[in-house]
């Protein structure tokens, strides 16, 4: 069997060596543009929960991590001179180059045919007589566009900035560093990844991009020059958080998370499979899980669809590549959906930083895919001192703490809410889309969207009813992101009291309340 694989990063070096390590007869080569010391980017992380399959395929993960890599368990939150610590996230980091070194080894020595500096033609490897093409070149894959109309590949596009940047302070673990500076709020992820250096990826919106200046970068140029100018502005911003050590810079300049979705990974030209592979078929965003992680598990899984179907011939592979992307699409699928949240997050954390304070911003951080229960398995201390911050601010547990709405008091939390009325002490509040004309105390509904695409229009009704008078706004339909997203402009933006309107459990209500992204919550939450 004749395999060719375009792209010589972690997750088409992988596949290329289990796939020539699990059969000898294979014939495999990896077509790679850059030169073998060419690498883009600081450091790769890993989480200690998703490692099992990649380890038991070949230890040449395991080896990069323990021998060359740094471990850490709890995570950092860096807020207005307070640092705050969350444990149960056991994380390992590595440099990208060390890896792609081991990589690159492990796929010689396993007989792979590495060709470095070599760009790959998509039509030419389809006329070469390969059995199998896989499409390892990353988010902007050429063999994947070429039958764009086959694969079905989208893009949704963050509309935070971010930049990938090193520096020579060492931090402990994963650290997430906030800092708000003269044009806005900017954020790190930043963590260790040995040999004296640390990735410290920044993330900021749109707005304090353009009003510092860092819009002036040409990322038309080709891939090698950096940003210095943002390079500059951020080692000042953030001195005093790393203790005045440089940023580093590879290949650093600005850009958008895009994260992709492919419907098919899998298509026969002629007598040639195609697979998709890593970033060619899918991305999810880095603070949530790692892209060289997921890439990798795809190898895993393609060669393992391989070896079931052993052969050659047309049939067998075409069996394979149904095999694999059957098992794998919905477990990238859930990444994704469980990335969402993260992601917005990082598009909204400046009303965050501004309208909570330290110990409720780490809460609300920790729990943006996750529910108070869950993040209590994983660091109980932590939970618990932020339950205990709580009970020492409002004098109960979150759910039964008194609030004022319009005037009058409310013993707790949750409010029933039928036929767009929430039923207050003082009798119902009707929740209407615009300002009665009697004049009579009333609530704002607001329907959430399907899509945050369509978040503005809902953003703008809650300013405006805001502005009419609503004593309150209510938010229900939509997704339970979109919902979220709703009652926190209320509340954070606007310093409006919100009510969250959904059916979900008692520990999602509790955890809405706790986290600050609502003051409300609607009676249908298993309470």
């Amino acid at each position: 069997m004749r395999i060719a694989v375009i792209g010589g990063g972690p997750g088409g070096l992988f596949m290329a060596a289990l796939a020539r390590g699990a059969d000898p007869t294979r014939e495999v080569t990896v077509f790679e543009r850059n030169r073998a010391e060419d690498t883009f980017g600081f450091g790769v992380v890993f989480s200690d929960a998703t490692l099992a399959g990649i380890h038991d395929a070949d230890p040449v993960l395991r080896t990069a991590l323990t021998e060359h890599g740094v471990h850490w368990d709890p995570i950092e939150v860096r807020l207005r001179g307070e640092r705050l610590l969350c444990g149960g996230n056991g994380m390992a980091a590595v440099e990208r180059r060390t890896l792609l070194h081991l990589l690159q080894q492990r796929a010689i020595e396993a007989g792979v045919d590495v060709r470095f500096a070599t760009e790959a033609d998509p039509d030419d490897l389809l006329a070469a007589g390969y059995d199998l093409v896989v499409a390892a070149d990353g988010a902007n894959s050429r063999l994947r566009d070429r039958f764009a109309d086959v694969f079905d590949s989208g893009v949704e596009t963050a509309t935070a900035k971010f930049i990938w940047l090193g520096t020579t302070y060492a931090f402990d673990g994963l650290t997430f560093v906030h800092e708000r500076g003269p044009h806005g709020v900017f954020a790190v992820h930043g963590y260790p990844i040995g040999n004296g250096v640390s990735t410290f990826i920044v993330e900021t919106g749109e707005d304090a991009w353009r009003g510092a200046g860092l819009d002036e970068f040409d990322v038309a140029v080709p891939p090698g020059p950096s940003d210095e100018k943002s390079r500059a502005y951020l080692q000042d911003l953030f001195a005093g958080q790393i203790d005045g050590h440089p940023l580093l810079v590879n290949n650093s300049r600005w850009g958008n998370f895009r994260t992709r979705r492919t419907r098919r990974w899998r298509h026969r030209a002629g007598g040639t499979a195609i697979a998709l592979l890593g970033d060619a078929a899918h991305t999810a965003h880095f603070s949530v899980g790692s892209g060289t992680k997921m890439a990798m598990e795809d190898a895993v899984a393609l060669v393992a669809a391989l070896d079931a179907h052993p052969g050659g011939a047309p049939g067998d592979v075409d069996a394979a590549l149904t095999y694999y992307e059957a098992a794998r699409q919905p477990q990238v699928a859930r990444i994704q959906d469980s990335a969402r949240p993260s992601l917005s997050w990082w598009e909204h954390f400046g009303r965050s930083h501004d309208g909570l304070p330290p110990w409720q911003f780490a809460y609300h951080f920790f729990t943006r895919s996750l529910p108070d229960a869950k993040l209590r398995r994983r660091d109980d201390a932590f939970v618990t001192a932020v339950h205990e911050q709580w009970r020492a601010e409002h004098g109960a547990e979150p759910l039964d703490s008194p609030i004022e709405v319009g005037g009058q008091r409310l013993l707790g939390r949750v409010v029933p809410v039928t036929d767009r009325t929430a039923q207050l002490p003082a009798g119902p509040l009707p929740l209407l889309d615009r300002s009665p004309e009697d004049g009579a105390p009333w609530g704002l509904w607001v329907s959430a969207p399907d899509s945050e695409a369509d978040l503005p229009e809902a953003l703008a009704a809650v300013e405006e009813g805001i502005a009419a008078g609503a004593v309150l706004v209510a938010t229900g339909g939509g997704t339970a992101l979109t919902r979220r997203l709703v009652c926190e402009e209320a509340r954070l933006t606007h310093g409006a009291v919100s009510l969250l309107v959904e059916d979900g459990a008692a520990d999602d209500a509790l955890t809405a309340v706790l986290a600050g992204r609502t003051d409300l919550v609607s009676a249908g939450t298993g309470t």
